[in-house]
């Protein structure tokens, strides 16, 4: 049996400037923010001290307030450096939690550095090949470009 919504239920929920939808766990919920998946969602509900299996919709405004301000900064709300997905910045050298447009944005910046000082990952990236020491010889195909068969002498 399907649980009932209550009156007050939010179909969609607003937190980080991303919609989520109000008919998912929280847990599963957060992973719609780029940048969060489902081990710091946990840990992210665990802060906030919300139950993350509740439904997203059923949070009262005061959860959804204390959710947006420890997504935000959540090393502040005792996160532990090791989860975060920034550390020591090349340019600023600060550990930070980037998500959303900020950490695409980022990525680009770095991919970006790599290629104009002419690193093998940044030469790497610009043919679209491998860059962490896969194996090339019989996968990637979609990267390395159609199929050239091999001819038969006549």
């Amino acid at each position: 049996m399907a649980e009932q919504p209550k009156e007050n239920f939010k179909y969609i929920v607003r937190i980080a400037n991303v919609d989520i939808p109000g008919e998912k766990q929280v847990r599963i919920a957060l992973t719609k923010i780029k940048g969060i998946g489902t081990n710091l969602a946990d840990v992210l509900c665990t802060l906030a001290g919300i139950n993350k299996s509740a439904k997203t919709g059923n949070l009262s405004d005061k959860d959804i307030a204390s959710l947006n301000t420890i997504v935000s900064d959540p090393l502040k709300h005792g996160l532990p450096t090791w989860f975060v997905n920034r550390r020591k910045d090349y340019e600023t050298g600060e550990t930070t939690h980037l998500i959303t447009g900020k950490l695409q944005f980022t990525q680009d910046n770095d991919l970006k550095r790599l290629k104009k000082i002419k690193t093998l990952r940044g030469a790497r990236h610009q043919k679209g090949l491998t860059v962490r020491g896969q194996r090339t010889r019989s996968n990637f195909r979609k990267s390395k470009g159609k199929v050239i068969g091999v001819k038969k002498k006549k």
